[in-house]
């Protein structure tokens, strides 16, 4: 399986570029717009064409690259069912699988960080270890704020202890942001020693999301109806 983990430093995020292969259909998710340009550089060295293009959800920090990339490559976006972005070619509900070239994804509802949030658990089968791609729901060692587009602390504990911490202990976790330098962690690691979740009640966890008291992202006012236009 090809495998890429791509960053964007400017809103920290993380972008996920996979195929089965050199030379097969492939899928990104997350992908930021400014890095269109290099995006459709690493497709072509690798000689991948691109078939899928997945928000997990709607950012508020960064503009979308799904409609560069649908113009560049004839791909189709995607993303949840409940998405209020119109623009989007496709729309998966939980329990979906999507298939790209022997690439399976299935998708799961996750609330919290907003109310349309999606993440996608990759099945290995052999190739490498299961992993799940968890947006802004689950970070390493942290989770998405809740408060702002329909999210809820409430919603997102039960998305991540009742939904992801139920996967596979070694299942890969790889969210769409890490600003401490992590690029990678595991269910059991979050499940232990994620400092917001571990041993807490799910009125604990409301409290530590609900006194954040964290500013807004710089960019949301443009970022979010930007967005529901995927990024055009």
């Amino acid at each position: 399986m090809l495998f890429r983990q791509l960053f964007d430093k400017e809103s920290s995020t993380y972008t996920y570029l996979i195929a089965s292969g050199r030379g097969r259909e492939a899928l990104i998710i997350d992908p930021v717009k400014e890095q269109t340009d290099a995006y459709l550089g690493l497709i072509e060295q690798l000689d991948l064409k691109l078939v899928r293009a997945i928000d997990t959800h709607t950012h508020a920090d960064h503009i979308t690259a799904l409609g560069d990339l649908r113009e560049h490559t004839d791909c189709m976006t995607l993303m949840g069912e409940f998405t209020k972005a119109e623009c989007v070619s496709d729309h998966v509900r939980e329990g979906d699988t999507v298939d790209v070239d022997g690439v399976r994804l299935k998708a799961l509802y996750t609330p919290g960080h907003t109310d349309e949030s999606f993440s996608f658990v990759l099945d290995g089968a052999g190739q490498r270890e299961d992993a799940v791609f968890t947006g802004d729901v689950l970070l390493i060692r942290g989770s998405g704020r809740t408060d702002f587009q329909g999210g809820d602390p409430y919603k997102s504990y039960d998305s991540i202890v009742n939904k992801l911490f139920t996967l596979g202990d070694e299942t890969l976790v790889y969210p769409a942001h890490d600003y401490k330098g992590f690029t990678a962690s595991s269910i059991a690691e979050e499940r232990r020693h994620n400092p917001r979740l571990a041993g807490k009640s799910a009125e604990e966890y409301a409290a530590i999301m609900n006194n954040l008291d964290l500013p807004d992202p710089k960019l949301m006012d443009v970022a979010v109806p930007a967005n529901l236009a995927c990024g055009r």
